[in-house]
């Protein structure tokens, strides 16, 4: 006498999707029966960059970033100190004020000191908006989980997002010493670029310097796009993520501030944030930048590897 059967499992008693797993059952699923899904097919890169282009934040951001020089400019041309050239010879490299004096010396020291008044912070906020905002922004929605109910699946899902928000964040810092650029030109004239070490930068040369500390710049930006990217992952709540990002570089700033702490700054995320200013001598000044690229890979790489790894594990719940 046979025991009772097993009864048969229906094809569609599956776990949730919100769940680990689903999509590798639903891919055991397609070599049975071809259903018609296709990953690849789901949330394509362009689908994502049109959705982020539309939102408020991203054209306030852009509005931000386009206003600002103008209003430097306008500031610098209503005040009652002008650029002078012999401030070439002044302090160290390093020294805000060398590039306040040289501002309006022309489009590339007007560039160069947006960049530097900007780097700091505003770029700062603004690559952790969009690197902190868009995965913990569809959680705090609620579309998170229908996205993964598509289903699209979890490493595509965070793949796409991060080169979307990766992309508008190199844009930003790109945008913004780019507009400065053509804004301090047409203001201050095109007068050849001055080191606030001595001397003075070509045309082409000027070019080239302004690439290497936008570039710079934009690899140090990683660290917080890591940080931004993590924190949106493991919360809901888009401002935790934008505004733990933006207080990683505040700490490190006030920590690398203190000299007693030496040689362990020489770790501190942010020891080499302005090390670009090692590119406005007669030579270009690799080490530090070579330091601070390779300190901000690893601090990238680590941040990024920890959000793959949490949201593989992660209920999606809300």
């Amino acid at each position: 006498m046979t025991g009772p059967s097993t009864p048969t499992p229906r094809p569609d008693a599956h776990p949730a999707p919100t769940r680990r797993g689903v999509h590798d059952k639903l891919m055991q699923l397609e070599a049975v029966h071809d259903n018609g899904f296709r990953p690849e097919r789901t949330l394509r890169v362009r689908v994502e960059f049109a959705r982020q282009l539309r939102r408020r934040r991203t054209q306030l951001a852009g509005l931000v970033l386009l206003v600002l020089p103008l209003v430097i400019a306008l500031a610098f041309k209503v005040s009652s100190q002008p650029g002078s050239s012999g401030a070439s010879q002044g302090p160290s490299s390093r020294s805000g004020s060398a590039l306040v004096t040289l501002a309006t010396a022309g489009a590339t020291n007007f560039a160069l000191f947006v960049e530097f008044a900007s780097a700091g912070f505003l770029l700062v906020v603004i690559v952790a908006l969009f690197c902190g905002d868009t995965v913990a922004s569809e959680a705090s929605w609620s579309s998170l989980r229908y996205l993964l109910a598509i289903p699209v699946p979890r490493p595509r899902l965070l793949r796409q997002k991060l080169i979307v928000a990766l992309s508008l964040s190199v844009g930003a810092n790109f945008l913004l010493p780019g507009w400065s650029y053509l804004v301090g030109g047409i203001v201050f004239g095109w007068a050849p670029g001055q080191s606030p070490l001595g001397g003075a930068f070509t045309g082409t040369v000027a070019i080239e310097r302004l690439l290497i500390v936008v570039s710079y710049a934009s690899i140090q930006s990683l660290l917080v796009a890591g940080l931004a990217f993590l924190l949106s992952v493991l919360t809901d709540a888009p401002l935790g993520a934008v505004g733990g990002a933006t207080m990683l570089v505040v700490v490190s700033n006030i920590l690398d501030s203190i000299t007693a702490l030496d040689p362990y700054r020489l770790a501190l995320p942010t020891h080499f944030q302005y090390s670009w200013l090692d590119a406005l001598g007669p030579d270009v000044a690799w080490d530090d930048m070579m330091r601070g690229t390779g300190l901000a890979l690893v601090y990238a790489s680590v941040f990024f590897a920890l959000a793959w790894w949490r949201f593989q594990r992660k209920d999606i719940v809300s």
